[in-house]
């Protein structure tokens, strides 16, 4: 059976996008095809405004509509406690703590197999950020490491770590933290690894 092209494609398509593989590409597509074309027209429209309808925030690099974003844009919130994160997708997960500071995304972390360095990162930008918070104020900075706890994440946290010291940003310039590390909300002791039940105890607190 020769599938027409169309369909093809958008199958192809799909298959690009994280977490989707052939079975459920297919499925997608065919589910499409039964949408009416009003439908199919918003969502095709949705697909292009994506792109023609955001841009990255020139203060925290975010995504946003607007040249600077909400966040950036709002007075109440602490300029001077940023935390570093890697993706977008964290700063919607931080925002749903009521997280009172600021967000600095990367957009990526330092992976030398896949051939992304420091400089492929939004990490110039980091430290431009805090050369214009020191020409306002000597007050001291927060910078707060968000990024994944795994290899890529650990090497891209200490990296920064390093260059703002490097940079001669001392603890009463720049005072730089890591998110806490342990156990998750409902997680069994008996099936964490030894280097999470290790982070877990360091990072104990007053009950």
């Amino acid at each position: 059976m020769k599938v027409p092209k169309p369909i093809l494609r958008l199958i192809e398509s799909f298959e690009r996008l994280p977490g989707i593989g052939p079975k459920t590409a297919q499925r997608l597509t065919f589910h499409l095809l039964h949408f009416p074309q009003e439908d199919l027209q918003r969502f095709a429209d949705s697909l292009v405004g994506l792109k023609t309808g955001t841009k990255l925030c020139s203060i925290c690099k975010n995504v946003s509509e607007t040249d600077i974003c909400s966040v950036c844009s709002d007075s109440k919130r602490d300029e001077r406690q940023i935390i570093v994160v890697s993706n977008p997708l964290d700063v919607f997960a931080i925002e749903k703590t009521n997280f009172s500071g600021v967000y600095h995304v990367l957009h990526g972390t330092i992976d030398p197999l896949n051939h992304v360095g420091p400089e492929e990162l939004f990490i110039k930008e980091l430290k431009q950020r805090l050369e214009d918070l020191f020409t306002q104020s000597s007050k001291p900075v927060e910078i707060i490491l968000g990024t994944n706890t795994s290899l890529e994440g650990e090497s891209t946290a200490m990296y920064i770590s390093r260059l703002l010291r490097d940079l001669g940003y001392n603890e009463d310039k720049v005072v730089i933290t890591r998110i806490a590390r342990g156990l998750p909300v409902g997680g069994d002791i008996e099936y964490a690894d030894d280097i999470t039940l290790k982070r877990a105890l360091e990072g104990r607190a007053n009950y």
